[in-house]
């Protein structure tokens, strides 16, 4: 299947994936072409089942000890169509850009290493070359964290195709996702005796996010371009009327440490705060998380001063969080790096610049070779 036919067809399976059930779909549509696809070019293909028609794909070229691990997501952020000026579901060229969801965030990235793989002597690896496309990276880590319970795949170095501008990247921030409800008593609220409020609970709580905000601005990472830990409030609801008294309140946020944070400490502390005010106020409540490691390569990494060395660029540190914390307890050396551009992840016209596709596609080429041949 020639590149852009690939491509075509895997930004027109919608496999967005969300905490949101309304419109979370599955992943097993991309999965199952990338399978067999990796399957006529000589890949051996493992298919990780994890339910809800949901998979993680691990096809493997070669065999022995070592190798080099390509790795993605198939999964992409909700979109609203409305906003796009071509569907986002259809993989359309203008502007020197392909655009379509997926496309730098990154779906984008499969074709391109399988076209790497296309041009090199293959018959000549002399360790294996893994490509390993995940699941619900961009809602729960799922695929990640169900590949660290497996124990699989065994390599000695890995690259994350997440979007980089192709330079290196050696260091990102971690990810606390929190979603807390407060519950109260709902009742008129013409007198709020016979209630109790949730929102106001919440309200302080606020008070003490933003407090807590301040305070860790003051721990510092000089290798970050915001060089200290951030917390964002992101989603609020709560209510359902002017005249009744607030039962239910719900606030979703985010903190994303610093390397070299003591993750487990943060949480106890936030979640003891929380405590201690709504048990103040008389509040039930309860706590949804999901928490993804901070990473960092290493001064000694091997698979960083090579990539260094193949795109001239020395590695970097983002803020954005990744699947890597996940492969280095698998124990490989860990690197990422990708054609897309960050800011346009996320975004209604999301695209992939044609001028990285072949530097793309070379680099890619002399990784295996270095790693695999």
């Amino acid at each position: 299947m020639e590149l852009t036919d690939l491509l075509s067809r895997i930004i027109r399976s919608n496999s967005i994936s969300s905490i949101n059930p309304s419109i979370d779909q599955g992943n097993r549509e991309v999965i199952d072409l990338l399978a067999n696809t990796l399957g006529d070019l000589g890949f051996t293909t493992e298919i990780m089942d994890l339910g809800s028609n949901k998979a993680n794909l691990i096809a493997t070229y070669g065999s022995g000890p070592g190798g080099l691990v390509l790795a993605g997501h198939t999964d992409t952020v909700p979109c609203d169509e409305a906003l796009w000026d071509s569907s986002p579901f259809e993989l359309t060229e203008r502007d020197n850009r392909w655009y379509g969801l997926g496309s730098c965030d990154m779906k984008g990235f499969f074709p391109l290493a399988i076209e790497a793989f296309k041009s090199l002597p293959v018959k000549d690896l002399k360790q294996p070359l893994i490509i390993l496309a995940t699941a619900d990276e961009e809602s729960s880590m799922g695929g990640a964290k169900a590949l660290v319970e497996a124990g699989a795949p065994i390599a000695r170095c890995a690259l994350i195709g997440e979007p980089t501008n192709m330079r290196p990247v050696k260091m990102h921030k971690g990810i606390m996702i929190e979603k807390l409800t407060v519950t109260g008593r709902s009742g008129h609220s013409s007198n709020p005796e016979l209630g109790n409020n949730a929102m106001e609970s919440m309200q302080r709580i606020l008070g003490q996010l933003m407090a807590m905000r301040d305070r860790m601005k003051e721990q510092k990472h000089a290798g970050f371009l915001i060089d200290h830990p951030t917390l964002n409030l992101g989603c609020i609801q709560g209510g359902d009327n002017a005249n009744r008294i607030c039962g239910h309140c719900f606030l979703a946020f985010e903190i994303r440490p610093l390397p070299g944070m003591d993750l487990d400490q943060l949480q106890i502390d936030l979640e003891r705060q929380i405590a201690a005010t709504a048990e103040a106020d008389n509040m039930g409540w309860s706590l949804e998380k999901l928490i993804v490691p901070p990473f960092t390569s290493g001064d000694q990494s091997e698979i960083v001063a090579l990539c260094e060395k193949l795109t001239g660029h020395a590695a970097e540190s983002v803020s954005f969080a990744t699947e890597a914390p996940y492969l280095q307890q698998l124990g490989m050396d860990v690197v990422v790096l990708g054609p897309g551009d960050i800011d346009v992840a996320h975004q209604p016209n999301e695209f992939l610049p044609l001028d990285r596709v072949q530097p793309t596609i070379n680099f890619l080429s002399q990784l295996i070779g270095r790693c695999c041949l």
